[in-house]
């Protein structure tokens, strides 16, 4: 009995600092537009600032800023506790994923500004 209360603790303990996975974030690191996203390489690193406009369904969202808009992906686990709609300006880093004739960022991190 006692190894399986100790087995229970330390899975829990474990799950709770996988959850508080953080990192470094460089304060020189700047967004970029829509527009200059979207001629970017695969897998090329992007920060961006704007708005989800709406939900396209299946964890992508239309995303906008002064300069257009592009398709995001951004997966339940990344939104943690975060509830955002269309008049919050939101701050997303992640990396391009370009398919094809398809071109979306797929989100690692967002942040309500």
């Amino acid at each position: 009995m006692k190894k399986l209360i100790f087995i229970v603790i330390l899975v829990m303990t474990f799950m709770v600092l996988v959850a508080q996975e953080g990192g470094f974030r460089d304060p020189r690191a700047e967004a970029i537009t829509v527009e200059q996203a979207k001629t970017l390489r695969d897998d090329a690193a992007i920060i961006l600032r704007g708005y989800i406009e709406k939900s396209l369904g299946n964890e992508r969202y239309l995303f906008s800023d002064e300069t257009g808009s592009i398709t995001i992906e951004i997966e339940r686990k990344v939104w943690g506790s975060l509830t955002v709609d269309e008049n919050d300006l939101i701050e997303i880093s992640g990396e391009i994923d370009r398919e094809w004739n398809r071109i979306e960022v797929e989100v690692k991190t967002i942040t309500k500004l």
